[in-house]
C-alpha cells in the first residue's frame, strides 16, 4: 500500500488531503488557489509527484437528490483529463456535505472566520479521503 491523495475541487480553490502509508488516518495537506482548470490540473500533479501517492481520489459533487449537476460534470471532465497525463489511478468520490462538515468542524473549534476561508477546501479533503479510507479499510 502507498498513500492516497484525496482532492476537493472548488471554483477558485483546491483542498489536499493526504493518507498515511497505511491508508488508516486522512489528514489535511495543503489549499492551492486556481483561476482555471488546466492551473488545477497542474497543481494536481505537482501533488502527486510531491508526495509518491499512488492513488488519487477526487471529490465528486452529486447533487442532494442523487443526480449529475455541471460541479460533478467538470470533476469527470478533470478527472479523465488527469488520467491521460498521469499513471497514478484517479477514481471519484461522492463528497456530499463534506464542506458543510468542514465549516462545522472549524466553527465548533473556535476558528475565526477570516481564517476559515484557507482552511475549508483542505478539511473538506480531508473528511473526503477518511470516508474513502473507511469505506476500503482492511
Amino acid at each position: 500500500m502507498g498513500r492516497v491523495v484525496g482532492v476537493d475541487l472548488g471554483s477558485k480553490r483546491v483542498g489536499f488531503a493526504l493518507s498515511d502509508p497505511d491508508r488508516i488516518i486522512a489528514s489535511a495537506f495543503r489549499m492551492v488557489e486556481c483561476r482555471h482548470d488546466r492551473e488545477l490540473e497542474a497543481a494536481i500533479l505537482a501533488v502527486l509527484a510531491e508526495t509518491g501517492a499512488d492513488l488519487c481520489v477526487i471529490g465528486h459533487p452529486i447533487n442532494m437528490n442523487g443526480t449529475r449537476g455541471p460541479a460533478a460534470e467538470r470533476a469527470e471532465k478533470i478527472r479523465a483529463a488527469l488520467q491521460l497525463r498521469t499513471p497514478v489511478p484517479l477514481v471519484l468520490w461522492d463528497e456530499r456535505l463534506t464542506t458543510k462538515s468542514a465549516h462545522d468542524v472549524l466553527i465548533e473549534a473556535g476558528t475565526r472566520c477570516e481564517k476559515r476561508k484557507g482552511l475549508v477546501d483542505k478539511i473538506a479533503a480531508q473528511i473526503m479521503l477518511q470516508h474513502y479510507l473507511d469505506a476500503h479499510g482492511s
